[in-house]
């Protein structure tokens, strides 16, 4: 199955426009940004005032959460009330659990948000095997439940997303296909499949995961599903009767409907930014996408300009750095060399690491089963060399100068040649100035490359470019700690702290190119060249890996965005976590504001921290509530013993490591 038209070449999925109020998502239309509110939603003006704060920002799609039906009964005064100030960025209204909230919401509202997993289903981690009737038979219930909001927002002319998330699968879907990217598909499939017999195709998909490899597999999948859906229409006909094949190009597809791109639960500061970068761009690196939402756990204004800010990295990225004209001939040129490559490295719907020999570069081993390595140059490991001791995790392990590279272009057959033929294996990476996106540069390094060879991955292919004076600094102790200092109490970072700065740029751009192609199991050592100092460069080295999933040095967080549903404050609340948890390596926490994605996106979390009543706080392990309605004063040392219980907590250490200071 196909995922996008070529790996080693950009081109956008062509995708029909679907109108959401007076914005149109997919087509020939630009990426849209959207966000959704925090406050609670029968807080009229609160809501009102988010709105129209967020559509100042920029933010083209506005999205309110309507858990009762109640609530979704007070979007009609809120939809008017912004309205009579002028503002007309389309309302969404997010679902879940309540059909009816479904039903009353799309009275109002531009577009109505269902999640396939919990609209007519159940979540109760039941194990049932389902013979093939009973499955049937639950399919026709959840038609029923269905069908009267599709004939409702087909009647006002309204959208809809059919959004997936990874923590919310039905157990009728769990049981037949698991916790896998594939019923994730499948889920939302099910429901397609009841519009489209219903003549409705004003829909929206979306498949949405913490875990950026899981996100970025049912994304893929989901594409290729469609492409493979449409593919076999035509050869039906359309109306049942098979098509001659030379005809089969020529029927339009029906299954090509906008896809909106986020990572759920990413939590904030420079990890969530860094983790929607792997995500999201990973895949509008690939043509796919139509519009995104860049989920944090901070006020949603802002999320607008790191959702900008990545659409322009990517739009910058999957193009090279060169005149016009000379990108448009080597663009063609990859396209080419791609045509006479059979077989891509690896295999995009399910992650495994590029097997390869292990080698040693100054007495760190790499490849193989080895870590994956972090590499820095020879004149930023001098700046801190005096203080490498203190570093802790976050410390160099090869210096690039001293540890042979064998550096090529991967268009030049006979350099490829040279290094395959050697004896031994050999450390290889991309040359510097190579006018190649980098993407698609390292798959094709990948494809041609005997995968006896281990291969150092870069951010760029351009380190010249220098970073602006504006760029922030970070002389915090916490191997955690924040972006920016402004008073000892915590502030969350956001990206209006650095949007003055190239280091969001870098962060972004880094993040995109190094994290799609460790997801795509390419790599076993990583430089950041594309960022001056070098204590921001090792720190964001180790922290693109560890939101991939490829090294984890420090503890994990999984914290959703705050909205209407959420019974605590996620903010605060997020800090006081961090601030008594940060220094267990290794271990997974998981912080949600409600039960809705609650136990689902913790399944593979050590601990969770859910909000269960205003004021009260259940405390999982895994996806298994063990405490419950714990006052929320008391709900973080209770996480605390949970965690001693359990035997992974540790003393934090006296002498905090320098492990975040950045050297001019």
């Amino acid at each position: 199955m196909n995922y996008c038209a070529d790996p080693f070449s950009y081109q956008r999925r062509i995708s029909r426009e679907v109108r959401v109020g007076n914005v149109g998502v997919g087509g020939d239309n630009p990426i849209r940004v959207q966000s959704m509110i925090t406050c609670d939603t029968m807080d009229t003006e609160a809501s009102i005032a988010q709105t129209i704060e967020l559509a100042k920002a920029g933010c083209e799609i506005v999205r309110i959460t309507a858990p009762t039906v109640k609530d979704a009964a007070n979007l009609q005064h809120i939809v008017r009330g912004l309205r009579e100030h002028g503002c007309d960025v389309p309302i969404v209204a997010d679902i879940h659990f309540k059909p009816e909230a479904a039903m009353e919401a799309a009275k109002w509202v531009d577009k109505v948000r269902i999640n396939p997993g919990n609209y007519a289903d159940s979540k109760k981690f039941k194990i049932i095997e389902y013979t093939d009737e009973q499955y049937a038979a639950e399919l026709t219930r959840i038609r029923q439940r269905f069908t009267p909001l599709v004939e409702l927002c087909k009647e006002r002319g309204i959208a809809m997303r059919i959004g997936t998330n990874h923590g919310s699968l039905s157990d009728r879907i769990m049981n037949r296909y698991g916790d896998t990217p594939l019923g994730m598909v499948e889920s939302a499939l099910e429901f397609a499949r009841i519009a489209r017999d219903l003549d409705y195709h004003a829909f929206i998909f979306s498949m949405k995961s913490s875990n950026p490899k899981v996100m970025i597999a049912a994304y893929r999948l989901l594409v290729a599903r469609l492409y493979q859906l449409d593919a076999e229409d035509a050869r039906k006909g359309r109306g049942g009767s098979a098509e001659p094949p030379g005809r089969l190009r020529s029927i339009a597809p029906t299954w090509n409907y906008p896809i909106h791109l986020g990572v759920t639960e990413a939590g904030e500061g420079e990890d969530a930014r860094i983790k929607s970068a792997i995500g999201i761009g990973s895949l509008l690196a690939d043509g796919i996408g139509d519009t995104i939402r860049v989920s944090l756990t901070e006020d949603s204004i802002h999320e607008i300009p790191v959702a900008k800010a990545l659409i322009d990295s990517v739009a910058a990225g999957v193009s090279p750095a060169t005149p016009a004209n000379s990108a448009a001939a080597d663009t063609a040129a990859t396209t080419e060399e791609a045509k006479a490559v059979t077989n891509l490295s690896f295999d995009p719907f399910s992650y495994q690491r590029r097997p390869t020999d292990k080698l040693e570069r100054e007495g760190v081993r790499l490849g193989g089963d080895e870590l994956v390595r972090v590499v820095i140059g020879k004149a930023q490991h001098e700046k801190i060399a005096h203080k490498i001791d203190r570093m802790g995790d976050y410390k160099p392990e090869i210096i690039f100068e001293n540890a042979p590279v064998m550096e090529v272009d991967p268009r030049d057959d006979e350099a490829i040649a040279r290094v395959n033929d050697s004896a031994e294996a050999q450390l290889v990476s991309v040359k510097d100035d190579v006018d190649l996106p980098l993407i698609p540069a390292f798959r094709l390094l990948a494809a041609k490359l005997q995968s006896r060879h281990p291969i150092l991955l870069k951010d760029t292919l351009s380190p010249s470019i220098k970073n602006d004076e504006a760029r922030l600094t970070n002389d915090e102790g916490s191997p955690d700690a924040q972006m920016t200092k402004r008073t000892p109490d915590f502030v969350i970072p956001s990206s209006s702290d650095i949007r003055h700065s190239s280091f969001l740029h870098t962060l972004l751009i880094a993040s995109t190119n190094i994290g799609s192609l460790l997801c795509d199991g390419i790599g076993d050592a990583i430089l950041v060249q594309g960022e001056e100092a070098p204590g921001q460069s090792l720190r964001l080295s180790y922290n693109i890996l560890q939101a991939a999933g490829s090294r984890i040095f420090k503890t994990d967080y999984v914290a959703c965005p705050s909205c209407g549903r959420t019974l605590f404050n996620l903010q605060t609340t997020t800090a006081k976590i961090k601030a008594a948890t940060v220094h267990l390596k290794g271990v997974k926490i998981a912080i949600m504001g409600c039960i809705v994605n609650g136990p689902g996106e913790m399944a593979d979390a050590d601990f969770g921290y859910v909000g269960g009543a205003p004021g009260k706080v259940n405390l999982y392990v895994g996806k298994q509530a063990v405490k419950f309605n714990i006052p929320e004063a008391e709900a973080v040392e209770r996480l605390k013993d949970l965690i001693r219980e359990h035997g992974k907590w540790v003393e934090p250490a006296t002498e905090p490591a320098l492990a975040e200071a950045n050297v001019q």
